[in-house]
């Protein structure tokens, strides 16, 4: 599907969608001509800044990469998805700016940045103890977006810098730049696949098979990080044995050969219940399962985090954990290994074409200090 835009007056018309415009030289003022001390962060597509409003309103201004080849389509897209839902859980898009071959969002600032900075961030890291409502508030934005949206959305790039925290510390996803739309018939989509090195569901990065059993899975690696505080690709994790590099791996091999999940948990927490703790562990292994039909729905993922619903029995650990083996952490996605039993990787990997349709997040490891702009990607 093909969007078309226009400007009249301030307003731009975006199939059918009326959203609000910003002057350029007013967000050129309100950011003091995008300073860089003004920025919050950098993903694949642009640079975020702080910004403040003639009114006084604080913003946050997502400049789009000139250069970017996807610049246009995701501005297009972002607008179109984000300017159709309204949910606590979902980051407020206030409106956007075109002018010549320039192109910006404008959305509400959140006043604690992402929460992967929150979890490892190398500085004014949060103090966050823990509070299933992160979670919760995660699984309840993604709900609308699969249900109640006007639109059936998958997000497919679900990632821990990828959900903003308020003054509350309540969280709300952003970045809808690869925001993909489903007709309520749909049952899937077959398309090339998209998003962050470390947040990919297996059918989705081996053959691009899309549904929304791709955020769950993503949704599985980011309560991992919460409960652990590391990052989904880290070289620090404990070994087993084997050569770890990927949280599902690691947090398996302590669910199969320690006596307590609770060994997970990040130890700079001071005081959070068992019985939550427990409970998201469990329901992050359901989310990560290699099956999709084997991963639970978000509404029944926010029902269990709830304790409306029964976990069950954990099914055993996914047999892609036991084939997949990374080596140097420099290497790309088609250097992925897989046993040639299991399947034909590199060349299945290959076919992905991952480097065509996003630009790939390399998450940095805990235990250096490789926190750059690149990885603080805020929206």
């Amino acid at each position: 599907m093909k969007y078309y835009y226009s400007i009249d007056e301030g307003n731009i018309e975006l199939n059918g969608l009326e959203v609000n415009t910003y002057r350029f030289l007013e967000l050129n003022t309100a950011t003091e001509n995008f300073k860089p001390s003004n920025k919050l962060g950098k993903g694949g597509f642009g640079v975020v800044y702080k910004g403040t409003l003639y009114n006084g309103d604080i913003v946050a201004v997502k400049k789009l990469l000139v250069e970017s080849i996807q610049g246009n389509e995701q501005f297009i897209a972002e607008v179109t998805t984000i300017s159709e839902v309204r949910q606590r859980n979902l980051v407020k898009l206030h409106g956007c700016c075109c002018h010549g071959n320039k192109r910006m969002l404008v959305y509400e600032y959140m006043e604690n940045g992402s929460l992967d900075t929150a979890l490892y961030g190398r500085t004014s890291q949060l103090e966050l103890d823990w509070d299933i409502t992160i979670c919760l508030g995660i699984a309840k934005g993604l709900n609308y977006l699969h249900q109640y949206s006007t639109h059936r959305i998958i997000h497919r790039d679900i990632k821990s810098s990828n959900i903003l925290l308020d003054q509350y510390l309540n969280p709300k996803i952003s970045d809808f730049g690869l925001a993909k739309l489903f007709e309520d018939k749909m049952t899937h989509i077959s398309t090339r696949a998209a998003g962050t090195y470390g947040y990919l569901a297996l059918e989705y990065a081996l053959s691009g098979h899309l549904t929304e059993k791709v955020d769950v899975f993503a949704f599985g690696v980011v309560a991992l990080e919460i409960i652990s505080g590391k990052c989904c690709v880290d070289y620090s994790f404990v070994s087993f044995g084997s050569n770890q590099a990927y949280i599902i791996q690691w947090a398996w091999n302590i669910h199969e050969n320690m006596d307590d999940d609770l060994a997970m948990v990040d130890p700079k927490l001071k005081s959070f219940n068992k019985e939550e703790v427990c409970r998201i562990i469990q329901v992050a292994l359901l989310c990560t399962q290699m099956d999709s039909m084997s991963r639970p729905s978000m509404s029944h993922v926010i029902a269990m985090l709830n304790g409306e619903k029964d976990i069950g029995t954990l099914p055993s650990k996914p047999s892609y954990l036991m084939f997949w083996d990374v080596g140097d952490s420099s290497r790309g996605v088609d250097d992925i290994e897989f046993q040639p039993d299991q399947f034909d990787s590199r060349q299945q990997i290959s076919s992905c074409s991952y480097f065509q349709s996003m630009p790939l997040q390399h998450a940095h490891t805990g235990s250096s200090k490789q926190k750059d702009e690149d990885y603080t990607k805020t929206f």
